[in-house]
């Protein structure tokens, strides 16, 4: 006989312990457990992603554009002719019947496929710079990392880590950022990893109703940070690794500034704490009980959660589900508004015209080349390496670490984060996604600039 104690009317048995600890142990240790690999730290799922990367070396770029052609196709013929077999089954009719625009948006994502893929039509949309970057670079990567978390995200959301770690957080992240503590664990996936694994995490607890529409948007994009491994490669852009500490130091200090300003500003403040079938909000696993003690009772929640975990079946079935959902509902996004991002940044005046107006602040903060610093702060809504590259010629060490650090805080850019974010059930639109840039661009800028005196 198993050895029972009662804790919120749930056995504590060997089997709700185990089924809680060993999927959660082996969630935090491919999510969120720092290793070396190469020269730089990244996280488990991150070298797996590489290896299969490595695996299918140039035919990744064909697995992708069959992928997003597939995608384009099946999402027309479903919403045209409407076939038995995707109409009943809730699975492929959601994944194939998306809004009348995000459908042309995956077309277009296809069309710029074959375009690149080909070598016909303008040079803007097949250029190194632009479609061929989004293709051959980012859409692979974004392919091997989906496959992987998607398959195994269910070990950090279904066995309860999140509603231990919720409740254990909540008196933190509840007065800090009016957010649920499970808040804690989205962050350190992007933070450690990559902020796609963030925004996926994000999307599916909004789904499963653990977040309401503002507390989806907020952690979206606040807490889908760049990974420390990708800051490396941005400060070496700029040649001030030697000053890698001190970079991410001001990263972290504008950052946290951001998080605790921007959530409280429109648009954000604006979104409703409704769960996204409309009721009201809800925290139950995150409201303590008077006189009970955060580390207990997020360990009742943890094996409420565990109890009710039937079939391994299930869950294995689930995390299929979000890989197929994220490699064919968002790479075709990521194409499309990617590449048109790059298009308008390279090919156009547009984002050096629009930081004129930062001119004076820089300027103000004694940012030396103010001028050549404004081109770069609004380019970053396209993509966030572009600044790190029009900043390698600029002679100040100062003004290149400032727009270095900048472009990793500014967090949103439509190549990568900006389309999942669109492509994802989270709901943010593309206008409210520039403002938050804006708002997170102006109150970073003095904490970045702040620091930056104080090292040069």
């Amino acid at each position: 006989m198993e050895n029972t104690q009662t804790i919120k009317n749930i056995p504590v048995t060997t089997r709700n312990l185990i089924m809680f600890v060993v999927p959660s142990l082996l969630g935090i240790f491919l999510f969120m457990t720092p290793v070396a690999f190469g020269d730089s730290v990244t996280i488990p799922i991150a070298v797996m992603a590489k290896s299969i990367l490595a695996v299918l070396g140039d035919e990744a770029t064909v697995v992708v554009s069959t992928i997003v052609v597939l995608s384009a196709l099946a999402t027309v013929v479903n919403l045209v002719f409407k076939p038995t077999a995707i109409q009943k089954s809730p699975f492929l009719n959601g994944l194939l019947s998306p809004t009348v625009p995000w459908a042309a948006t995956r077309v277009v994502g296809a069309v710029f496929i074959v375009m690149t893929m080909m070598g016909f039509g303008p040079e803007m949309v097949t250029s190194s710079a632009t479609g061929a970057f989004i293709l051959n670079d980012l859409l692979p990567t974004l392919l091997s990392v989906f496959i992987f978390a998607g398959l195994l995200l269910p070990l950090l959301t279904n066995f309860g880590l999140l509603e231990m770690l919720g409740a254990a957080f909540t008196r933190l992240m509840r007065p800090m950022f009016g957010l649920p503590g499970r808040s804690a664990v989205d962050c350190a996936a992007s933070w450690l990893g990559d902020g796609s694994v963030g925004i996926l995490m994000t999307s599916k607890q909004y789904e499963q109703g653990y977040y309401t529409q503002r507390e989806a948007a907020v952690v979206g994009t606040t807490f889908s940070a760049v990974s420390i491994s990708f800051s490396l490669v941005v400060v070496a852009q700029v040649q001030l690794e030697h000053l890698f500490a001190q970079f991410y130091l001001a990263v972290c200090a504008a950052g946290f500034v951001a998080a605790v300003v921007v959530p409280r500003l429109p648009p954000l403040c604006w979104k409703k704490n409704e769960l996204i079938d409309g009721r009201a909000e809800h925290n139950r696993e995150e409201t303590l009980p008077q006189g009970e003690s955060a580390l207990n009772y997020g360990f009742q929640c943890a094996i409420e959660r565990a109890s009710k975990i039937r079939s391994i079946s299930d869950v294995v079935k689930e995390g299929v589900h979000n890989a197929i959902d994220m490699v064919f509902g968002v790479l075709p996004v990521v194409m499309a508004i990617g590449t048109i991002a790059l298009i308008v940044a390279e090919y156009t005046s547009v984002f050096t015209v629009l930081g004129m107006p930062f001119v004076p602040l820089l300027e103000a903060l004694h940012i030396p080349d103010a001028v050549k610093a404004s081109e770069t702060i609004m380019v970053g809504f396209a993509d966030m390496f572009i600044p790190a590259i029009l900043a390698a010629d600029i002679e100040s060490d100062l003004t290149r670490f400032v727009i270095a650090a900048l472009s990793v805080t500014q967090l949103i850019y439509l190549s990568e984060v900006g389309a999942l974010l669109l492509g994802s059930k989270i709901p943010v639109k593309l206008w409210e996604l520039f403002v938050i840039f804006i708002l997170r661009t102006l109150v970073t800028l003095p904490v970045i600039a702040g620091v930056a005196h104080l090292i040069f």
